[in-house]
């Protein structure tokens, strides 16, 4: 088992990230569907009594996903899938500011040895909270805390786009950006984003090798998408929660549409 807590920290409120994160990832989606590949959507509705981080949050919005994405899959998938199940599953608890997601390969093909749990907590802080996630002594032994900075953190070539660069961003709409130098320690508002990855391969003599390509994985997808959020400000801002509720059930119809049709984009896979 291998456990990392990513700290994103962004020139947002609490609230504000609430609308943005749901708008982004209704517009990532768009970009990862396509030519038979692609996100479906198969619940996404209110839950409760489904007690999450010590029971201090146990209702919210639910949600399952299966991501059809066959040439874009993860490399730690590739190498133990059987032929025609590259597909993931994810399940998500949005108790917000709490949420917890599991992702897991196909289960009707591939056993329970391979599980990604991620547990978000957003506060509104610069990112210098100890233990957000109330992790008992042994968790916080085995933890390692990964600090993203979303402006300055180097990304791949294959995943730079110029209008989606902080350093270059300013919003219209609140005046907020560029992110430049140390913007960590200026900005007003500030929030952050505390990703608790745990990763667990069961397979012996993979399981270190596999391990660290989940985190690599996840630390690179929560780079990008967070770069997403801040350079889309002017599109989500002033949106209400109703608002992002039409749009994800728009986005849901488009999606089953994309899917039979057009070529897929987005990000490729990871190639090690």
């Amino acid at each position: 088992m291998l456990i990392k807590e990513f700290r994103v920290t962004l020139p947002l409120t609490v609230e504000e990230y609430q609308v943005a994160q749901l708008y982004s990832v209704a517009e990532a989606s768009k970009n990862e569907t396509g030519g038979g590949e692609g996100i479906e959507v198969l619940k996404n509705e209110p839950f409760t009594n489904y007690p999450l981080l010590s029971g201090r949050y146990s209702e919210g919005q639910y949600t399952y996903k299966i991501y059809h994405l066959a040439s874009k899959v993860p490399a730690f998938i590739k190498m133990i899938a059987p032929k025609g199940s590259l597909e993931i599953h994810e399940e998500a608890w949005n108790a917000y500011p709490y949420c917890r997601t599991i992702i897991t390969p196909n289960r009707k093909v591939i056993t329970k040895d391979i599980t990604v749990t991620i547990e978000t907590f957003h506060i509104n802080d610069r990112g210098s909270s100890e233990n957000v996630h109330e992790l008992p002594q042994d968790k916080l032994k085995q933890r390692e805390i990964v600090h993203i900075d979303i402006s300055n953190d180097t990304v791949a070539p294959n995943d730079y786009k110029r209008d989606e660069d902080p350093s270059l961003f300013k919003s219209k709409k609140t005046n907020r950006g560029p992110l430049v130098g140390n913007w960590i320690e200026r900005v007003d508002p500030v929030m952050t984003c505390y990703k608790l990855v745990t990763a667990e391969f069961k397979w012996f003599g993979l399981q270190t090798r596999v391990e660290n390509i989940i985190q690599r994985s996840e630390r690179r997808l929560f780079t990008t998408f967070h770069r997403q959020v801040f350079c889309w400000m002017d599109n989500w801002h002033g949106l209400t929660m109703d608002d992002i509720r039409r749009i994800e059930e728009r986005t849901k119809e488009e999606l089953d549409r994309q899917r039979n049709t057009g070529n897929v984009r987005g990000m490729k896979a990871d190639t090690e």
